[in-house]
């Protein structure tokens, strides 16, 4: 989201480049108007004519029976038709060049006359637009012109000649099917007569009678038969199977089964003597006279059952096997005579055969022709029908002359171009943002530069109106410095000297001239984080920044400035020596400096300098020098800080950009620290890289890091600085420079 408020101003000009794009195109878009006539539309045949299955398809393809019509009415044939019923081509409004269809009396061809028809045919199809309406079987038809009363007019005319044609269509179709069926019928006719009469001839020569079930005796007689010799085989397989059990039964077996009175008598006897013994076992034993007597008589017995029952199926056997001889003979009798009847019955089929064939055929065609004479008689009435002109398509809702145009629309044209601003405004911010390889977040700066970030200085600039500048104090000032921009010397200036109302206030003196501005107070927060990343004594640091422009000399007076107001003795280098501004920034002299010491011209006491502001020093850079690099890394240069150290208590030198010159690492290496000024929005990516790697090899001491000109539009540091702006606001700076209370 920072992404986008951070460059709103090219996503609102953008939507309004795109809104005022969109209303120019409303006023140079000729009106156009738009008429509808609104058409129902019943799905029914060309002619009310089919049979159960067609019906059946007729419902299948009913879903394709609509998208037909609508594709008809966006025909180029109907359009053709259109033009030539409506006589467009003589209308100027529809047809400027006035050109007839109809040649003229120079002697236009054919050709030329279908072609300018196709011509105009299209240009109606493309002002003409069909859309059904949803779950109806209605459709509108609209066409769009300049001109309203042509638009109504074409509308009607198309609905019209649609409505036209579908008649002619049927018209044409129902007269077609009435000649086909007439002939059809006749040929039928003449069919069915010339085989009646060879099915009449072929019975006579064949002697055929009748050819019906019931009458063929033949057959009947057949089918009796068949009946019988059924019966036969069933009662000679059940007589087979009789005669096997009686071949293996034994005499005790037929003893208990046959039905033969001896062997019946004789078991009856046994069974009632062996009952009566049964019963007097249980008063007397079996060694008893009487039981032993009656068990002999049972045994008797028996001995007299066995013979009479071996007799017996000796005899049952003999009948059961002449049964079954019997019902051998009469299956074969029956099987014969059926063979019999069989050759009889084929010779009555054969001629049969022919007779039925031709029968059939005469079936079929007199019941194609019934068929015919119900079609001929339905095609007839449709015919009247169409005589009258009835159709299943009529208009519900005449097109009617509009009253307003129908484009271009303001409200639309605003709201589609304002809609594609947004779009192409957020897509320009996003492409911007892919390509911007600066670094844009503190997150950013830590881990390209491997330290700290200390402190967060706000931007100032146009998107820092919010933090304690012009507007809410009443007074402005000039930003440019320090960020590249070349000073003018018409606003060089004592410090305490600007600030007023309305004047500019210059950022590298910010907490001495405005001390309860927001960013002063950020500086102020660099001075408490610088303080407290060592716990080695901190007395001499050098501020530098990777490329010109990041604002490291604003960062080296701001910083010399808060640890002064600390009490402490404070002095400030220009150790710039290509680019000095400190003598500006303090209205001194440059004629003596840094480099008139490093050459030996001056001893240290004549370059330090007081300032206005208490407790802060200063040494300019002096005349420009040949070799400043060499004058850096010299001896003179480190007894200069050893002796420095020993009078202040801190000593801040602004160096040159890192990546520009070499003066950055000389003299990291005789100070305590280094702190690296990161601009956001300026300094790339791979250039934040190179700082740190030659630092590293050349193994100065980074302090951390200060991000400098960071544009707060919300995200984690909103909070931080609206404190800062709270602070500031328990006064308000008067002019003169006085604060009262709120």
């Amino acid at each position: 989201m920072k992404v986008f408020t951070a460059r709103w101003r090219l996503i609102a000009l953008t939507t309004l480049l795109a809104i005022a794009g969109g209303v120019l195109a409303y006023l140079v878009t000729p009106k156009e108007y738009r008429a509808t006539t609104t058409i129902l539309i019943e799905r029914r045949l060309s002619i009310p004519v089919q049979s159960a299955v067609e019906a059946a398809w007729e419902n299948y393809y009913s879903m394709e029976f609509y998208p037909t019509q609508y594709r008809l009415l966006q025909s180029r044939g109907l359009a053709e038709r259109t033009v030539q019923n409506l006589r467009l081509d003589q209308d100027p409004a529809f047809n400027p060049a006035r050109a007839s269809l109809a040649g003229s009396d120079e002697g236009g061809s054919a050709a030329a006359d279908q072609s300018a028809l196709a011509r105009l045919a299209g240009r109606l199809l493309g002002g003409l637009e069909v859309k059904p309406v949803g779950q109806t079987q209605m459709v509108d038809i609209s066409y769009r012109s300049t001109d309203p009363a042509l638009a109504a007019r074409i509308a009607n005319g198309v609905a019209e000649t649609y409505i036209d044609w579908g008649i002619e269509s049927r018209s044409n179709l129902a007269g077609k099917t009435s000649v086909f069926l007439g002939a059809q019928i006749e040929t039928l006719k003449q069919e069915i007569q010339d085989k009646e009469n060879q099915a009449l001839a072929y019975s006579k020569r064949a002697d055929i009678v009748t050819l019906d079930t019931g009458g063929n005796v033949v057959l009947s007689r057949l089918q009796a038969l068949n009946a019988d010799y059924t019966r036969a085989v069933s009662e000679r397989i059940g007589k087979g199977a009789a005669l096997k059990e009686l071949e293996v039964a034994t005499p005790q077996i037929a003893a208990e089964i046959l039905p033969d009175p001896v062997v019946a008598q004789l078991r009856g006897e046994v069974v009632e003597m062996e009952r009566e013994y049964a019963s007097r076992l249980a008063t007397f034993k079996p060694e008893w006279p009487a039981m032993v007597e009656l068990k002999g008589r049972i045994d008797q017995a028996r001995g007299n059952l066995i013979p009479a029952a071996r007799e017996a199926l000796a005899k049952a056997r003999e009948a059961a096997r002449a049964e079954y001889q019997g019902a051998q003979r009469r299956e074969a009798a029956l099987a014969a005579e059926i063979n019999s009847l069989k050759v009889e019955n084929r010779e009555v089929n054969s001629a049969s055969i022919e007779y039925n064939n031709l029968r059939l055929e005469i079936d079929t065609r007199r019941q194609l022709l019934d068929e015919m004479l119900r079609k001929q008689s339905e095609t007839d009435v449709s015919s009247r029908l169409q005589a009258t002109r009835e159709s299943n398509v009529r208009i519900v809702d005449r097109a009617l002359v509009p009253g307003g145009p129908f484009r271009p629309s303001l409200r639309r044209n605003v709201t589609f171009a304002g809609g594609a601003g947004l779009v192409l405004g957020f897509g320009l911010v996003l492409l911007l943002h892919y390509m911007d390889r600066t670094l844009k977040s503190s997150e950013e700066v830590e881990r390209l530069f491997g330290v700290p970030v200390l402190a967060v200085i706000p931007d100032v600039g146009a998107g820092g109106k919010g933090y304690g500048l012009r507007g809410r104090y009443g007074y402005g000032y000039g930003y440019g410095y320090g960020y590249g921009e070349k000073p003018a010397k018409a606003r060089a200036r004592k410090p305490g000297k600007g600030g007023g109302n309305g004047e500019p206030t210059q950022i590298e003196l910010l907490p001495h001239l405005r001390p309860r501005m927001p960013v002063a107070e950020a500086y102020r927060a660099l001075r408490t984080a610088l303080l407290l990343s060592t716990a080695s004594e901190l007395k001499v640091i050098v501020i530098t920044s990777s490329i010109p422009g990041e604002g490291k000399t604003s960062t080296a007076s701001n910083l010399a400035i808060v640890l002064a107001q600390l009490g402490k003795n404070v002095l400030l280098i220009d150790g710039d020596l290509r680019k000095s501004r400190l003598h500006e920034l303090f209205g001194m002299s440059n004629r003596a400096g840094l480099v008139s010491y490093l050459t030996g011209q001056v001893p240290p006491e004549q370059i330090v300098l007081r300032t206005d502001i208490p407790n802060l020093y200063a040494i300019p850079a002096g005349p420009s020098p040949p070799n400043p690099s060499e004058l850096l890394s010299s001896e003179r240069m480190r007894d200069l800080v050893r002796q420095l150290r020993l009078r202040f208590d801190y000593v801040v030198i602004d160096s040159a950009p890192t990546l520009a010159v070499t003066d950055a690492t000389i003299l990291g290496s005789i100070a305590d620290g280094v702190v690296l000024t990161a601009c956001a929005g300026r300094v790339q990516r791979q250039e934040a890289k190179a700082c740190r790697d030659r630092l590293q090899v050349a193994e100065v001491k980074v302090l951390g890091a200060v991000f400098n000109r960071f544009r707060v539009g919300g995200g984690p540091y909103r909070k931080g600085y609206a404190a800062y702006q709270t602070y500031a606001g328990y006064g308000e700076e008067r002019s003169g420079g006085e604060v009262a209370a709120r």
